[in-house]
């Protein structure tokens, strides 16, 4: 059996980063659109990384409108890297992952049948990062996989490809359920790991617990509820961390 991470009792408990792959950019309405570039993300908004095909282009786009759109797709959808809120399907987005998540929290009733609910792998990592010496990173990810629930997974992955398997980094959300697993989903389909406004204020969670990724997503869902139709928006698919290691 895993041992159970216990917090040292002099030991503050040491927080691990929150992994950020996705970034959401609001663009400032006077920053032309030659610095939206791939090779332009660092100078303008010291993002290191390159345009992903975030977003949905809205199904009504006129053909006079494509050219404000960014890194455009053909398609149905049609995927894009950015572009005026008013010419985005968000809403399509949305209901799409939400859907999808569904599908997918089923599959992972099914997997994980008859096994208890598992410790997510941030409480291991904090534990080795507030006592390194002691706990080991090994040791860390060596009690982590000893969990039958995730051995489960992590059997139904090697027999699985592509959208078929079960993101390990997900299981506190599927374990929170069904329907916070959809809203999850939804979320974060929009708002990505990180948004930073057109104030330039950058909000991301504060690590890679649950409770951090709500919280983030709470506040990035009040800032595109506000949002200007005209405001436009970027995604950023940012460059692997140094150091940050997974398991």
């Amino acid at each position: 059996m895993p041992k159970t991470p216990r917090e040292g009792a002099r030991t503050p408990a040491v927080a691990p980063k929150a992994t950020i792959r996705a970034m959401v950019l609001c663009v400032p309405a006077e920053l032309p659109r030659e610095s939206l570039t791939a090779h332009q993300l660092d100078r303008t908004f010291g993002v290191q990384g390159t345009l992903a095909p975030r977003f949905w282009a809205s199904p009504a786009l006129r053909r006079w409108q494509r050219r404000r759109m960014i890194s455009l797709r053909k398609g149905r959808p049609a995927c894009c890297a950015g572009g005026p809120v008013r010419l985005l399907d968000l809403d399509g987005m949305r209901h799409a992952a939400a859907m999808g998540a569904g599908i997918r929290h089923q599959l992972f009733t099914q997997v994980v049948h008859g096994t208890r609910a598992a410790i997510p792998w941030p409480v291991y990592e904090s534990r080795h990062l507030t006592d390194p010496a002691t706990y080991p990173w090994e040791t860390a990810v060596a009690d982590f996989n000893n969990q039958p629930r995730v051995n489960a997974i992590r059997m139904h992955n090697a027999a699985s490809y592509g959208a078929g398997q079960i993101a390990l980094g997900e299981l506190e959300m599927y374990q929170a359920g069904h329907m916070a697993y959809r809203h999850h989903s939804a979320l974060a389909a929009i708002a990505g790991d990180a948004l930073i406004t057109a104030e330039g204020a950058k909000l991301a969670a504060a690590s890679d617990a649950m409770a951090d990724r709500v919280t983030y997503l709470e506040q990035a869902h009040r800032v595109f509820a506000a949002i200007d139709p005209d405001q436009r928006l970027l995604a950023v698919a940012v460059w692997p961390g140094v150091g940050k290691e997974t398991v």
